[in-house]
Formats: structure tokens, C-alpha cells, sequence
């Protein structure tokens, strides 16, 4: 996969989630390396609402921001790209747990994990 124009951070974890991947010969981080990569306006936002019908699944991945519109009663485990302040807030109030995309590789279960949008 060519990578686009990133900023460097981006393009260090699209590689980093390519290799292991191939390593691991897992296709969820291969998949989200992919959708990481594409435009900008192609990025997809999920708010609480939409995670709250995910809830209870597993770890649910977003491969953008997460925004703390609607309400969150069940605990989910959300890795994401970044959090809005409200959106933490909410998670970590309803017992769930908010990981930064670039700890989400080293995640035991990442492997199973469901990716919204």
C-alpha cells in the first residue's frame, strides 16, 4: 500500500500496523491501515450513540474521532484515533475504557476486534 501525505506520527503507525499485520497474519490491522490512509474527508466520525449499539461486543475500533454527541450507558472498550474531551468523560463514566490508537497494537485481543466506519 502507498502511503498518502501524512503527518509523520500517521504514517509511523499506518507502517506499524501494516507489519504486524503480516505478522500475525491478522487482516483487522491490515484493514485499519487502510482506512487510516485514505483522504481526510473520507474520515469517519462516530459519536456515543453509534457506540452504544456496539457496546458489549468486544473492543470496537475507530478509525477517526470519536465525538461525545448521545449517551453512553454500558461499558465498551474504544480505540480510536482521538477522543473529544466529552466523549472520555462519558466512556470512562459508564465503565468503559478510552485507547489511544497507537497503544491499541500491543492490545491483547486486538486481533478479534470490531472496526466502525
Amino acid at each position: 500500500m502507498r502511503l498518502r501525505e501524512k503527518h509523520s506520527e500517521l504514517k509511523e503507525l499506518i507502517a506499524k500496523l501494516n507489519d504486524k499485520g503480516r505478522q500475525e497474519n491478522a487482516p483487522v490491522f491490515m484493514a485499519l491501515a487502510e482506512k487510516l490512509n485514505r483522504p481526510r474527508r473520507q474520515t469517519r466520525e462516530v459519536n456515543l450513540f453509534t457506540l452504544e449499539k456496539h457496546a458489549g461486543k468486544g473492543l470496537v475500533i475507530v478509525p477517526g474521532p470519536v465525538l461525545g454527541t448521545g449517551t453512553l450507558t454500558k461499558p465498551v472498550q474504544v480505540a480510536a484515533l482521538k477522543f473529544s474531551r466529552i466523549a472520555e468523560e462519558k466512556i470512562k463514566k459508564a465503565g468503559g475504557r478510552c485507547i489511544p490508537m497507537s497503544k491499541f497494537a500491543e492490545e491483547k485481543g486486538a486481533a478479534s476486534a470490531q472496526i466502525l466506519g
